[in-house]
């Protein structure tokens, strides 16, 4: 029960980023280009949603490779050998992660709330994707408490046990 926790809210927090990506690509396509002959670019604070799904889905934590990142860190732990798989990075990432979406939704949230008017299909989007960014700030939250508790009782247990002094036999 207690690996199957993370492997859950894993699972929540990829199929969230997917959906993530769909959301804010469609709002990035909405909100981009040309009206009465004026250029426009959709708002920073979308193009930031749209660079956290990005991140969650695909980020490089410690190699020249890209690595997909829920994949690394749910999976890293069981089958990485120990100098892949660093409890120090994954709490990192966790919580940069978390902060990067807490930032992200709180944002998007702030800028929608700032405009009387709305941009037809997209004003429900929005709202969505406030939505669950929140909640895939609350899973990394989660998942970074899990893994503080996790190195906490592994920095704890390692330092709590002290080898005897070797004895001499007579």
């Amino acid at each position: 029960m207690h690996d199957l926790v993370p492997l859950v809210l894993r699972g929540l927090q990829l199929l969230f980023a997917i959906i993530l990506l769909g959301m804010t690509g469609y709002l990035v396509s909405n909100t981009t280009g040309r009206y009465y002959g004026y250029h426009f670019s959709s708002p920073s604070q979308v193009a930031f949603m749209l660079f956290n799904a990005v991140w969650t889905l695909y980020i490089d934590p410690h190699l020249n490779v890209p690595v997909p990142a829920l994949p690394y860190l749910a999976l890293g732990p069981r089958f990485l050998p120990s100098s892949f798989n660093n409890k120090v990075i994954h709490l990192t990432l966790d919580a940069l992660t978390a902060i990067f979406w807490f930032a992200g939704f709180i944002a998007l949230a702030a800028w929608y709330g700032d405009h009387d008017y709305c941009l037809g299909s997209a004003c429900g989007v929005i709202v969505a994707t406030c939505v669950f960014g929140a909640f895939e700030w609350l899973l990394f939250t989660a998942t970074t408490v899990l893994n503080g508790i996790d190195f906490n009782r592994s920095r704890n247990s390692t330092s709590a046990v002290k080898t005897a002094p070797e004895t001499s036999t007579v």
